[in-house]
């Protein structure tokens, strides 16, 4: 799928990166001020639900959630609008031999110097976490 925005080839990006584990390009993605919500709202990943605010703090949950599984991220579908895309996902991580399946969507934001200032992921950790009780 060939980006029609900056937004979307900065989504596609995050997602490639992600998935080769490139931190150092993924991180960089970002502007020095940038906010990660995934996901939206209170979680074991974000107790505060307030998101990971800043290249530290992206650093951090890159390190946290990122770096410690092999990742399958499938987009099923791309929408772009202004400096913005919603891609509708479906990741598949695998931790050893546990595998979690989640369907996500995933909103960038980017700014006028080609950076992602947000990226905002939907998805239910409640069902992610049941997966995990249903396998032990």
């Amino acid at each position: 799928m060939k980006p029609k925005t900056k937004a979307q080839e900065l989504g596609f990006l995050s997602r490639d990166y992600a998935v080769a584990k490139d931190k150092k390009n993924w991180l960089a993605l970002f502007d020095e001020n940038a906010i990660v919500q995934d996901p939206i709202g209170k979680s074991p990943l974000d107790p505060e639900g307030n998101g990971h605010q800043g290249i530290t703090a992206i650093e951090k949950f890159y390190d946290t959630v990122i770096a410690n599984g092999n990742i399958e991220f499938n987009i099923l579908e791309s929408i772009p609008c202004a400096d913005e895309c919603a891609n509708y996902a479906e990741i598949v991580n695998v931790v050893g031999d546990v595998k979690i399946e989640t369907k996500m969507i995933v909103i960038y934001r980017v700014n006028s110097s080609d950076k992602i200032v947000s990226l905002r992921a939907f998805w239910d950790y409640q069902n992610m976490e049941d997966q995990l009780k249903a396998l032990f």
